[in-house]
């Protein structure tokens, strides 16, 4: 068979601590955002309401990342399935509240350090690769209602000290890591990425820009201390990308794609793997009334202490439209008009592997630092039969199509390091905090209330995937 793919091509799978771990409350750890955001279909509606403060209300609202997939527990189970599967790397976040309980402590909680302990050593003991995440939608509650989020500069120092924690700790078993989730999701939700609400800046650009460049420094500092714990280390920033096409030939719609990736695709990611503003940062700035609080050396560590790599997530493309009516594109996110060559997934995501293989050479183009496809994934209802064998083709199908645009990105002379589907076992979903919208190879006995017995079954797409990492990417059929 041909080679498609480098020898060396780390394979895995992700999850987010605050999605799957559940044991919101145990062994010392406090209260993140994520465990005040209230699970179901209006969950989003919900957090974006005027009057939304973190109060949690559990009489109105039900949790369902209290509990999660019980993977806090259940983690050594869960891993020797990705073994079982095949997995070179495993990404994972560190719940900075098992760390910092309210992230002003100033000596870390042990049994979260002991956990995390655990949880490398199991990988490593099966020849998986962590990959961890910094900061994945999880800040500490107490640093969002008492400080206001990411909009307030105090914030970096208590950052600072989570991530020297655990980069001192785990930073010589630790090879890869990433420094925050999809930063530039604030575009359009800033609630999980920056910790706002409407109260405290969610839809003021004033706010949720100074929390970015607030992040920026942060990053840098997570850089910094990476390189001098262990120079072996890669960190890498993470986006969300989203190829971004006119609706037509209109030059008007063909402007508004160009500021549509720039603001949105590049902005953050400029900063973070070139360490400075981009040319086009004080006109977007200007017209958004923007004026940022930028301190002495801040810049030059933004400068000196820029990422290894470019992780980002990839599940859709959008569609730009501002001179015409047209369809939406129900369910999408990052909004945008209905394309019609596309089909969508059951929450309305459009299906574009294409789209990845154009993103891939975007950005590889623009940064010439190696790629890492840390999210992508087919969001579906799975329907068990009696013996919970999930016949998932349609995930396959999904994932077929996307491992080929990357072969063919390859191809085109694009440097990719890996590749982690989104929800490699069934977890809790960001987007809605329901159960059955499922992305996993493996099916968790658990309904959208965290009801039925967690019980682990392998799905089509467990064994499909088996046979992809086997073949180095070679066999897809």
């Amino acid at each position: 068979m041909k080679e498609r793919f480098p020898q060396g091509f780390m394979w895995g799978g992700a999850t987010a601590a605050n999605q799957v771990e559940g044991a919101y409350n145990e062994d010392g750890k406090g209260l993140s955002i994520v465990d005040a955001i209230p699970g179901g279909k209006s969950r989003l509606a919900i957090v974006s309401s005027p009057d939304f403060d973190f109060t949690l209300d559990p009489s109105r609202y039900t949790y369902p990342n209290h509990k999660g997939i019980d993977h806090y527990h259940r983690f050594r189970e869960d891993i020797a399935l990705f073994k079982e599967m095949g997995f070179k790397c495993y990404r994972f976040s560190i719940a900075w509240t098992r760390i910092y309980p309210n992230g002003v402590e100033k000596q870390p909680n042990e049994a979260g350090l002991r956990h995390y302990d655990e949880v490398i050593a199991t990988c490593l003991a099966h020849g998986i690769e962590p990959v961890i995440t910094l900061s994945h939608y999880e800040m500490p509650l107490h640093l969002a209602t008492e400080f206001g989020g990411w909009k307030n500069r105090e914030v970096i120092e208590h950052f600072e000290r989570f991530a020297r924690t655990v980069l001192e700790r785990y930073g010589q078993k630790v090879k890869y890591w990433m420094t925050f989730n999809e930063i530039n999701s604030a575009v359009h939700f800033p609630m999980m990425s920056q910790s706002l609400t409407v109260k405290t800046g969610a839809l003021d650009p004033q706010a949720k820009f100074q929390a970015w460049h607030n992040q920026f420094v942060a990053s840098s500092m997570a850089v910094k201390i990476a390189h001098e714990t262990n120079p072996a280390i890669q960190i890498g920033c993470m986006i969300i990308y989203a190829t971004a096409y006119a609706f037509d030939c209109n030059p008007l719609n063909q402007l508004a794609t160009l500021k549509e990736m720039q603001s949105f695709n590049f902005y953050c990611a400029d900063v973070q793997a070139k360490g400075d503003y981009p040319y086009y940062a004080k006109s977007l700035w200007k017209s958004l009334g923007v004026t940022l609080d930028i301190q002495p050396g801040d810049m030059a560590l933004i400068k000196a202490h820029t990422v290894d790599y470019i992780g980002f997530s990839y599940y859709m493309s959008t569609t730009i439209n501002k001179t015409a009516e047209a369809e939406s594109a129900q369910g999408n996110l990052l909004g945008g008009a209905r394309n019609p060559f596309l089909e969508a997934s059951d929450w309305g995501w459009e299906i574009d592997p294409v789209g990845l293989r154009i993103g891939l050479n975007q950005l590889y183009d623009r940064y010439q630092k190696p790629l890492f496809i840390v999210e992508n994934g087919l969001g579906a209802i799975d329907k068990p039969d009696e013996n919970f064998r999930v016949e998932d083709d349609y995930r396959i199908n999904y994932l077929r199509q996307h491992i080929e645009a990357m072969a063919e990105a390859i191809d085109d002379g694009v440097e990719l390091m890996g590749y982690t589907p989104w929800g490699c076992i069934d977890l809790v979903s960001m987007s809605t905090g329901e159960m059955s919208k499922r992305y996993g190879f493996i099916y968790v006995d658990l309904d959208d209330t965290i009801s039925g017995t967690g019980n682990r079954y392998k799905k089509k797409s467990f064994y499909w995937y088996q046979k992809v990492i086997a073949s180095n990417g070679s066999d897809l059929s």
